[in-house]
């Protein structure tokens, strides 16, 4: 059956590619299931339930309180807003919550200058129980989101097998393709075969999907952040080379406003998730979020190394026996993002290093900005010592960049 399988996965690479040129850099935005899952009692919790008012809001503050304009642009629906099939087949929207519609919640966000996203999955039902996208609605759905103005699919695997899934996946992205409006393609696919080869081809993903879960749904705690982080370094050797514009891996959505971070957690979710060139959608209730969490979601610094051009994922790169770790992304210009990581949960804990134990150049010098504080710390070369002072949970993180190399500086 594996071979049959490899044999099917051979043939969909020679003749589905996605090629829409969407998410060349990793997407931003808000996405609802973490946060508030699938909560359809509307007549208990009209102001949380999954519903048109709920993503209505969520635009609003979205377009009105900075977040459009630093990149978080998608409104992303996820499960329990399908009402049904009709009477020729369509997916159709639960009347009572959705009255006026996908086509008018997508008019909407566009109208704000945002992005609308949808949820389906490819099984005979959705992970809640809700009507799937068999094999042979695979076509018609897919028209169907492109008739609403849909921006991107998430298509999730339950209820599906490894055989539906070899075959739908390739199938969904040459459909959206052929609709003519572009739709970026978000798929579960390889976190149902494991995430890893060879169960999972990533070459054929970065053909098919714009991004891709990897592994198990992020929970509102930081015992999940880490079990995601820890999987992502054990197998950084597979997943970091696959990644790249157009194509991203994906460990889940930022918890950052919700219940299960601390501070210095939330802080360090923002930064190792960006270092891993991770998509930034958070699930938080926009309305009530505090003003420390936006600032840290805001910050524009993080956000500029998120959406390096380059698109290289970072990898973790020292890890020591006094429980910090460095992780390091490549980024445009001959600059880096650096992020100091304690494990620790003791103290606040001084980390000494220098320049040469990360490997880098001793021809060049260069300065780091403090990515939280703003701090700027000049002068740094190869054997230069330094030091940094990191909370028990928490980061610290550089952008370093080169000023000259061998006395001539950098133009």
């Amino acid at each position: 059956m594996l071979l049959k399988t490899v044999l099917l996965l051979a043939l969909v690479a020679q003749v589905l590619v996605l090629e829409n040129g969407l998410l060349r850099k990793p997407p931003m935005g808000w996405l609802a299931w973490e946060r508030f899952r699938c909560n359809i009692d509307c007549n208990e919790d009209p102001k949380s339930c999954i519903s048109e008012e709920l993503f209505m809001e969520m635009a609003d503050r979205l377009a009105q309180d900075g977040w459009r304009e630093l990149g978080y642009v998608y409104l992303n629906i996820d499960d329990c807003w399908i009402g049904g099939r009709d009477a020729k087949g369509n997916l159709v929207p639960d009347r009572k919550r959705f009255p006026h519609g996908i086509a008018f919640l997508a008019d909407y966000a566009h109208s704000l200058g945002l992005k609308l996203g949808i949820y389906e999955d490819l099984g005979n039902f959705t992970c809640m129980g809700y009507p799937g996208t068999t094999l042979d609605k695979v076509v018609q759905d897919a028209q169907t989101f492109a008739e609403w103005k849909v921006d991107m699919l998430k298509l999730d695997g339950c209820y599906s097998s490894p055989q539906e899934r070899a075959e739908g996946y390739p199938k969904m992205a040459a459909a959206l393709n052929a609709t003519g409006r572009p739709i970026a393609f978000s798929c579960s696919w390889p976190a149902y075969e494991g995430g890893l080869p060879p169960k999972v081809n990533y070459t054929l993903l970065a053909d098919i999907c714009n991004l891709w879960r990897n592994f198990d749904d992020i929970q509102d705690s930081w015992r999940s952040v880490l079990s995601i982080l820890d999987w992502f370094v054990a197998h950084q050797d597979v997943l970091q080379p696959v990644a790249g514009p157009g194509h991203w891996n994906d460990p889940d959505v930022l918890l950052i406003g919700n219940f299960g971070l601390s501070f210095e957690q939330a802080r360090a979710q923002m930064a190792l998730w960006t270092v891993l060139a991770a998509p930034l959608l958070m699930s938080t209730d926009l309305r009530t979020i505090s003003a420390q969490n936006v600032d840290i979601l805001q910050n524009p610094l993080m956000i500029k190394i998120n959406q390096d051009p380059l698109g290289i994922q970072g990898r973790r790169i020292l890890k020591e026996k006094s429980y910090i770790e460095v992780y390091l992304r490549p980024l445009v210009n001959e600059a880096s993002a650096i992020v100091f990581f304690s494990r620790r949960t003791d103290m606040p804990y001084h980390y000494h290093s220098s320049l040469a134990r990360l490997n880098f150049s001793s021809s060049v010098v260069y300065e780091a900005q403090d990515v939280y504080t703003g701090e700027i710390i000049s002068g740094l070369q190869d054997k230069t010592n330094f030091t940094v002072i990191i909370n028990p949970s928490g980061v610290v993180m550089w952008y370093l960049y080169p000023i000259s190399k061998l006395g001539i500086p950098q133009q």
